[in-house]
């Protein structure tokens, strides 16, 4: 999927003979049945490929809404709330307006004894949690046996710090890493939701 998607806009961007043609990627929302317990997901992949594709891809736009679709519905009904989303895109990209257009997407971990610090780009005005909770919500963590168990995730400044009394020894995190994580939470305090994320590449 990542490759075809970079194909495409590199086609499209060659055709019209326009080397930075804006291309605003919607990514999928939640769909199907919620799991009590973490597990790996199509959908999740494939999210990661168009977070991917963002991230390398110059004047690309990524607009987040695992929190708008219905679980028995592939199309999601509110089309308002993912237009105005990816507006937001459009209006920095396309018309170079200042503003945050991006809740946070991961940028680096590392290990500290039972914990696993993450860190952020896109920040914004800084990390939240929607609906003003304390403890964030969808986080998983693994240790080498590569079993994630719910995770307890905290906002410390600019991070999120993961851990779980199951997992002593962590290496992986995982978030919003479901076909429906409709209920994951992270957010930049403008409201916009973070991309779900993998550290791992199992």
């Amino acid at each position: 999927y990542g490759a075809l998607m970079t194909n495409l806009i590199n086609n499209w961007r060659e055709l019209w003979n326009m080397p930075d043609m804006p291309f605003l990627l919607m990514q999928l929302p939640n769909y199907m049945q919620k799991h009590p317990q973490p597990t790996d997901s199509g959908w999740a992949r494939i999210r990661e490929a168009q977070l991917q594709t963002f991230k390398n891809i110059p004047n690309t736009a990524l607009a987040v809404t695992y929190d708008v679709g219905e679980w028995n519905d592939i199309h999601p009904l509110d089309k308002k709330t993912m237009a105005q989303r990816l507006f937001l895109g459009a209006r920095k990209i396309v018309y170079g307006e200042k503003l945050t257009s991006s809740g946070p997407v991961y940028k680096d971990m590392k290990i500290e004894g039972n914990k696993i610090i993450i860190t952020f780009t896109e920040t914004g005005k800084g990390l939240a949690a929607r609906g003003g909770g304390k403890n964030l919500r969808h986080f998983a963590i693994a240790g080498e046996d590569r079993n994630f168990v719910w995770a307890d995730a905290v906002i410390i400044g600019n991070t999120v710090v993961v851990s779980s009394p199951d997992v002593p020894d962590p290496v992986a995190v995982r978030y919003a890493w479901a076909d429906n994580p409709d209920d994951a939470d992270l957010c930049n305090k403008e409201g916009l939701l973070a991309s779900p994320f993998r550290t791992d590449s199992w």
